[in-house]
Parts: C-alpha cells; sequence; structure tokens
C-alpha cells in the first residue's frame, strides 16, 4: 500500500489543537507567576511558600518550551512529510512521518510530567491552607 499525503495530513488537527492547549497552559502560568510575584513582594511573611514555588514553575516552564518545540517539530516534521509525499519519495516521507510521530509522542509524555510537578504545586497550596 503506498504512502498517501492524507496520512500525514491526519496529525495536522491533533497537533493544532495540542499547540493551543500548550500555549493556554503557558498564558495561565505566565498569570500564576505574575500573581505569585505580587504576593511575594506585598506579604513578607509567605515568602517561604512562594520560594518553593518558585522552583516548582522554573520546571513547568522549562516542560512546556520543550513542549511546544516538540510539538512544533512534529508539525514541521508532518508538513516536511507532505512535501515528501508531493514530490514522489516515498521512503523519506514514510521516515519522516515516523519521526513526526516520535516527536509528537514526546511533545506528550513531557505534558504528562508538566500536569504531575502541577499537582504538585497544588499540594503546595493545600499545605499552606491546611495550617
Amino acid at each position: 500500500m503506498p504512502f498517501a499525503i492524507d496520512t500525514p495530513a491526519l496529525l495536522f488537527p491533533a497537533i493544532t489543537l495540542l499547540m493551543l492547549a500548550y500555549t493556554n497552559r503557558f498564558l495561565a502560568l505566565a498569570t500564576l507567576i505574575r500573581n505569585l510575584h505580587t504576593k511575594y513582594k506585598q506579604v513578607p511573611e509567605e515568602r517561604a511558600i512562594v520560594h518553593e514555588q518558585i522552583k516548582n514553575l522554573k520546571r513547568r516552564l522549562e516542560l512546556i518550551k520543550q513542549m511546544q518545540a516538540s510539538g512544533i517539530l512534529s508539525f514541521f516534521l508532518c508538513v516536511l512529510c507532505m512535501l515528501l509525499v508531493y514530490f514522489g519519495y516515498e521512503v523519506p516521507a514514510f521516515v519522516t512521518f515516523g519521526l513526526s510521530l516520535g516527536f509528537l509522542l514526546l511533545s506528550l509524555g513531557l505534558s504528562l510530567n508538566e500536569i504531575y510537578i502541577s499537582t504538585r504545586a497544588l499540594e503546595i497550596e493545600l499545605k499552606d491552607m491546611e495550617h
């Protein structure tokens, strides 16, 4: 069965929605960081909790950057795959599509890790409210 151009095209909606979700995560994290900065400046007695959150937020920012980079690489390779199919290079297109799927899988794995870390941040907030 020949490798058709519509095979990589199936990834377009999935990758696009994934990138939108990652952007929303980034924007929510940016808002959280700005609010935390205000809290840090205004309420000095809560700085210990803020320091604990800062480590968590730095790691989450790094993960979101890696998630977005992996998603973009996946999208790029998907488009490249379609071009290779269009020009008749079936074997390189097949390999490129496999790489695209690999980067998409990496992006999803990073996303899962970021979700795990974000729940840790919520646990820090809950711990603060328990006292």
